[in-house]
C-alpha cells in the first residue's frame, strides 16, 4: 500500500489534522498521477477483479454503510437540508442493490481500452488506426448523493483511469464507508490504493486547489447543484465536463396514445422529483388539451404535484396556479410541474429550443414523421420517443453506471460512461517505411 493509500477515506479526524491545504492536494494529485501511469499497465481481469471484490466488501457492510447513511440524514435535517437534497442523500436497500448491481454491470462491460479503430492501409504500406486510451487523472466534485462515490470509482477503475473524488460534507459518513469498501477492493486486487482518493477535507479551498492542477488532473466532472456547476466551469484551468440544469420536456403530440401520454408524462415527473432527467414542464398539443389534461390533473393529485400552467391551461383546469416566465426556466427538482398548451409541433420544438437545457427531452406520438423529426431537431444530449425521460441515465441506456452528463458538444454528451472516460490516440504499425 503505498503513502497515499490513507487519502481514500473520509475521516473527521483526518479532516481536522490538514493545515496545509494546498500541500495536501499536491500531495494527491501527485499520488493520483503516479497512479495513473500505473493504471496503464493493469489489464482487464484485474480491473474486473477489483470491482467484484468492491462489490463485495459493500455486500458485507451493507449495515455499516445504511447506518453511516442514517447519521448523515439526520444531521442533514438538522441542518435544514430541503426535501430534493435529503433525496438525493439517501439510501435504502434498494439503492444499494442497484449499486452493487451497478459494480457488477461495469465489471460485464468490455474494456474499451486498447482497443484498436479505423486500421487502415496508407499508399505508403504504413497502417494507421486509433487506440482508446484513458483520459489520466480525473477530478469529480459532487454534493449529497453518496452513490457518486462508487459509480465514479468504478468507471474511472474500468476505463483505467486514477480519480480523485471530493463529496460533500452532508454525505461525510456515508461516503467514508463507501470508500472503505473500495480501499478494500483494490487491495484485494492489488492495485494501486492512490488509483482512488478521496479528499478528507471540506474545506472550500481543496475544490479551488484540485481545479486548477493541471499537472496533476486532466479533467474535472462537476455533479450537483447549478452554483457549484458555475463555480467549476468559471475558475477552473481544467477542461470540464459538465451540466448546468435539468429542464426537461415531454411534448404530447397530437397523435399520442393517451393511455401512453398519461402513463409518460406522470412518470417523467413523479418517478424521483431530485434528479436532472426529471420531467420540469409538459407541453400538451391543443387537439389533446381539453380530454387529457383533467385526467393528468387528477394523477398528479395523487401524488401531491403542484400544477402552474400557461393561460390556455387554466381555462380546462381552473384551480391550476398561473405560470410565470420563470416558471419555463425553472428546474424544480420538487412536486412542481409547468404545463403549456401548444399548436403544434413548432411551438413545441421552439418553446425546448428557448428555454430548454439541452438535457432530455421527450415525445410521445404515434407519428413516425413527427418522431422523426423531433429527433433530428430537438438540440438535446438525449433525444427521446415514447418513452419516460427518467431513461436518460447511464444505468438505464447499458452503460453500468455513469459519471455525470454532458450537454456540452466536445468530448462527451448525454451520460458518460467508460467510453466518455477514454480518448483516442493514433497508432502507426509500419515495416521499415521511410517518407522520401
Amino acid at each position: 500500500m503505498t503513502a497515499h493509500a490513507t487519502h481514500s477515506v473520509i475521516g473527521s479526524a483526518g479532516a481536522a489534522g490538514i493545515d496545509d491545504v494546498d500541500a495536501y492536494m499536491q500531495s494527491l494529485g501527485q499520488g493520483a498521477r503516479d497512479a495513473a501511469t500505473a493504471m496503464r499497465r493493469v489489464d482487464t481481469a484485474a480491473k474486473n477483479a477489483a470491482l467484484t471484490a468492491m462489490a463485495r466488501h459493500l455486500e458485507a457492510a451493507r449495515a455499516e454503510v445504511l447506518a453511516a447513511n442514517a447519521r448523515d440524514l439526520e444531521r442533514g435535517r438538522a441542518n435544514g437540508l430541503d426535501a430534493a437534497l435529503l433525496d438525493r442523500l439517501a439510501l435504502d436497500e434498494a439503492r444499494l442493490n442497484g449499486m452493487i448491481e451497478g459494480l457488477a454491470q461495469v465489471a460485464a462491460l468490455p474494456d474499451p481500452v486498447g482497443e484498436i479503430d479505423d486500421l487502415r492501409a496508407r499508399p505508403s504500406g504504413i497502417q494507421v488506426g486509433q487506440m482508446r486510451v484513458p483520459l489520466g487523472v480525473i477530478g469529480i466534485i459532487y454534493e449529497s448523493r453518496p452513490n457518486v462515490t462508487l459509480e465514479a470509482a468504478s468507471l474511472c477503475l474500468k476505463s483505467g483511469n486514477a480519480c480523485i473524488l471530493r463529496g460533500g460534507s452532508e454525505a461525510s459518513e456515508s461516503n467514508a464507508a463507501i470508500a472503505e469498501c473500495i480501499r478494500r477492493g483494490l487491495e484485494e486486487a492489488g492495485l494501486p490504493a492512490a488509483a482512488v482518493q478521496v479528499v478528507a477535507t471540506t474545506d472550500r479551498a481543496a475544490v479551488g486547489r484540485l481545479i486548477s492542477m493541471p499537472e496533476y488532473v486532466d479533467v474535472i466532472i462537476p455533479r450537483g447543484g447549478k452554483s457549484l456547476i458555475e463555480r467549476i466551469s468559471r475558475e477552473a484551468s481544467v477542461p470540464v465536463i459538465k451540466h448546468l440544469d435539468g429542464v426537461c420536456h415531454v411534448y404530447l403530440e397530437a397523435s399520442a396514445d393517451p393511455e401512453k401520454a398519461l402513463a409518460i408524462a406522470v412518470n417523467a415527473k413523479t418517478q424521483r422529483y431530485g434528479t436532472c432527467n426529471t420531467m420540469e414542464t409538459l407541453l400538451v398539443d391543443a387537439t389533446l388539451a381539453a380530454s387529457l389534461l383533467p385526467r393528468l390533473s387528477s394523477a398528479y393529485a395523487e401524488h401531491g404535484v403542484e400544477l402552474r400552467g400557461c393561460e390556455r391551461t387554466r381555462e380546462i383546469l381552473d384551480d391550476v396556479a398561473p405560470a410565470s416566465a420563470a416558471d419555463w426556466e425553472a428546474e424544480y427538482l420538487a412536486p412542481v410541474l409547468a404545463i403549456r398548451v401548444v399548436d403544434g409541433i413548432e411551438e413545441a420544438m421552439a418553446h425546448i429550443e428557448r428555454y430548454g437545457s439541452r438535457h432530455t427531452d421527450a415525445i410521445v406520438t404515434e407519428n413516425y414523421g413527427m418522431a422523426r423529426r423531433f429527433m433530428a431537431e430537438v438540440d438535446s444530449s438525449s433525444v427521446i420517443v415514447n418513452a419516460s425521460t427518467r431513461f436518460a441515465d447511464g444505468f438505464e441506456y447499458g452503460l453500468g453506471a455513469e459519471i455525470g452528463i454532458s450537454t456540452d458538444r466536445l468530448h462527451a454528451r448525454g451520460p458518460v460512461g467508460l467510453e466518455g472516460l477514454t480518448t483516442r490516440k493514433y497508432v502507426v504499425f509500419g515495416d521499415g517505411q521511410i517518407r522520401s
